[in-house]
């Protein structure tokens, strides 16, 4: 037998190593990703003993990035971002532009070149998605409106980025670096740039005209099969084909490619099924991409350049979360929502490393800013779990030491209070209802059909705003903050119906509304069956487990059709 088998050396190493270090890393409660990377220095060429193939290690990362960004588009709503816009949008690229204008100034001051500044800038500009969506699934926030507009920030980035990843060869020349399609550098650069995004938008045009019909059409004729093993090939060779012909055809990236054929199969009523099924492979090669990355990583640099480490973490760490927290409170949302975000952006991830990997391809980057970025990231996710952990404990700090903090909590708002025209049936023996999401919206409409007064709390301002204008009462604001609840008059309401699942602040506002209301009904909704037990133990409200009640509801539809039983007292209940 041929012992000389480099790819399953490299498989077995990487695979094996990152097991090891990520069931480590999670063990010390950092997240795995810290112990990917960590493998891929081990067996990369910086440090002694074995050392696995690059080159393969680089292939098979690439397949990393096609099923990463692919997964990535599986889960990205149009309509969740849509939610959060007028934060996101304008947050994210004024952030983005902060920390790519900081990266370039510490760039130029170690003297570098203006594009390799621009290059390094952008890969400290964009934080991981990966790590975000995590951090706030372990901490029961992912689905909360903080959590919202933490996601829908990123995603804004992650967009930003795509571009960027798009005009970067095209620039290469006139930035400082090489071309690798040498006829287009003979090219003026405007005819370049025009090329570059006609084709750009030809793909695009081709993936959501056509691949929005062929997509949905093929996984149908593929599910008819019955075959489970059928369906996941057809939805990671429908990832990897895609990405490969966008490369080919249209000169767009494996990542961009990726991430369309991912945003075009959640049309499908399959998508949930494709994210579930191409999880696993997902998240193989996910780690096969970082161990790689880890490869490039060489450990010298953070004894040989230590105060230049320093700066890129005071950059991610520091500037990033202070240029996002003065945006959140401009944009008049709580203290509470401007220290998440600033937690969420603190942290650099997988495409600061494609960005940064393609600028090493490129000439653009030197191999030291590519170290200082995986240390910068190495470091920031290390840290990144403690920062989301002293948010709530840094807010009480700052609200009892600073005035003005206490006044901009405080401040007016236009939706944080019911109008003064606001009918009395709204103000006495009315629900209070915190969450206008999908639960909320048909408890809502359920009322409304009763003719059962309503107000509205929710944090989401916007949609506070669009529900005046429909004539509804809403206040915005955490319904955790005794204020909020003041001001939906949960002094005179009847009842108090939570229908967010938020596990950490339902207990404040259930204690905030018995304390204003001791008579009130609170019914509350929840996810988690050990969560609902201890709601329940605890004798807060009436509490909903969502799948309890599905079951239910299900359960009673069955036997009210085969059940002779349900079935004659359906008959005795609906005779005149």
């Amino acid at each position: 037998m041929d012992h000389k088998i480099p790819l399953i050396t490299t498989l077995v190493a990487g695979f094996g190593l990152a097991l090891i270090l990520g069931f480590a890393a999670e063990r010390i409660k950092i997240p795995a990703l810290v112990g990917y990377l960590v493998a891929g220095i081990i067996i990369g060429p910086a440090t002694p003993g074995f050392v696995a193939d690059v080159s393969l290690a680089s292939q098979l990362s690439e397949i990393g990035v096609m099923l990463l960004m692919f997964g990535v588009g599986l889960h990205f709503s149009l309509e969740d971002l849509l939610a959060v816009k007028r934060i996101a949008l304008p947050g994210a690229v004024a952030q983005m532009g902060l920390a790519t204008v900081l990266g370039m100034a510490v760039a130029w001051y170690w003297g570098w070149s203006w594009g390799s500044g621009l290059v390094f800038g952008l890969s400290l500009s964009c934080a991981s998605t990966v790590v975000l969506l995590k951090a706030l699934e372990s901490r029961g926030v992912l689905e909360s409106m903080n959590g919202r507009i933490a996601v829908g920030w990123l995603v804004v980035e992650d967009l930003a980025t795509v571009l960027v990843l798009v005009l970067l060869p095209p620039l290469a020349g006139i930035l400082g670096g090489s071309m690798a399609d040498t006829a287009a550098a003979a090219r003026p650069l405007w005819i370049t740039i025009g090329q570059t995004l006609l084709q750009v938008l030809a793909f695009l045009a081709l993936m959501l005209i056509a691949g929005r019909r062929v997509l949905p059409w093929m996984l149908w004729q593929v599910s008819r099969t019955g075959s489970r093993e059928l369906f996941t090939l057809s939805v990671i060779a429908t990832a990897i084909g895609i990405a490969y012909g966008a490369a080919q055809l249209f000169s767009v990236s494996f990542a961009l490619g990726a991430f369309f054929a991912g945003m075009v199969m959640r049309e499908s009523e399959f998508s949930h099924r494709a994210a579930e099924e191409s999880l696993p492979l997902r998240d193989a090669f996910s780690v096969l991409f970082f161990v790689a990355v880890g490869m490039l990583f060489d450990p010298a640099i953070v004894i040989e350049e230590p105060w230049h480490v320093l700066g890129v973490l005071l950059i991610i760490i520091f500037g990033k979360s202070a240029a996002a927290l003065a945006l959140v409170l401009a944009f008049r949302y709580p203290l509470n929502t401007a220290l998440i975000v600033s937690a969420s952006l603190a942290q650099i991830g997988e495409f600061s490393f494609i960005l940064a990997g393609l600028g090493l391809s490129l000439g653009l980057l030197p191999a030291e800013g590519m170290s200082l970025v995986l240390a910068g990231a190495l470091i920031s996710i290390a840290l990144n779990p403690v920062l989301f952990a002293a948010v709530e404990p840094v807010r009480r700090w700052i609200l009892q030491r600073s005035a003005l903090a206490r006044d901009l909590e405080r401040r007016g708002d236009p939706y944080a209070e019911l109008p003064t025209s606001t009918e009395r049936k709204y103000l006495e023996g009315q629900v209070v209802l915190v969450g206008y999401g999908r639960v909320g919206k048909r408890i809502a409409s359920a009322l409304e059909s009763r003719g059962i007064p309503y107000v509205v709390a929710e944090q989401n301002r916007e949609l506070v705003e669009n529900l005046r204008k429909q004539g509804m009462a809403a206040v915005s604001g955490n319904a955790a903050d005794s204020e909020v609840l003041v001001q939906a008059h949960i002094k005179e309401a009847a009842m108090l119906v939570v229908a967010i699942p938020d596990a950490i602040n339902v207990r404040q506002m259930a204690a905030t509304a018995r304390t204003l209301n001791p008579d009130i009904e609170i019914v509350l909704r929840t996810h988690s069956e050990d969560e609902s037990a201890m709601l329940r133990g605890e004798g807060i409200g009436t509490v909903f487990l969502g799948e309890e009640e599905l079951a239910k509801g299900m359960t009673g539809h069955v036997l009210q059709r085969f059940d002779p039983r349900a079935n004659a007292e359906s008959r005795i209940h609906s005779a005149p």
